[in-house]
């Protein structure tokens, strides 16, 4: 009888470690789903800065080549002797134009439609003042459209800045 109740308690034992050992599987599974959980969200986190980065570095030069066509359009503006100053920084005002354009297309692929409108709307009125430029005399009034196109697209350029838009 003795005998009996040994292999007995031999079966118990031997069947409480099969549940165990599958209770340390299922857990480890866990474990695993819960940690290529947490990898993703982190790689997906770092992937949304990266971006916005990016977006906020092209921001920043869109800002400093929108300053850079008015710097040359007032040089273009300012009375000189010569008129051949004048024209290369008309060409360098068209440089700038032109990279602004660039800039802007970049960003634009970010946002939506009215975005990239917008931005359009910005380049072609910068073209058009860098050729009254060429004419004009009056710096005042050749920004005005062009200054408030600027201040839109700087406001979205702060909101991704601080998060939000992306």
């Amino acid at each position: 009888m003795e005998g009996r109740v040994g292999a007995m308690a031999d079966r118990e034992r031997s069947r409480y470690l099969v549940y165990l050992s599958l209770v340390i599987a299922c857990g480890s599974l866990v474990a695993a789903f819960y940690q290529n959980f947490v990898y993703t969200r982190q790689l997906d986190t770092i992937q949304r800065n990266v971006a916005r980065g990016e977006y906020i570095r092209a921001c920043r030069d869109i800002i400093e080549t929108y300053f850079q066509v008015k710097l040359k359009v007032g040089l273009m503006l300012a009375p000189r002797n010569g008129g051949g100053a004048n024209d290369m920084f008309a060409v360098e005002a068209a440089n700038a134009v032109s990279r602004l354009g660039g800039i802007g297309t970049y960003l634009a692929n970010f946002r939506d439609e009215d975005i990239r409108f917008r931005y359009t709307q910005l380049t072609d009125e910068l073209t058009r003042i860098v050729m009254a430029a060429r004419v004009a005399r009056a710096p005042d009034t050749l920004f005005g459209k062009a200054d408030e196109l600027f201040a839109g697209l700087n406001d979205d350029c702060v909101r991704t800045a601080r998060g939000i838009g992306l």
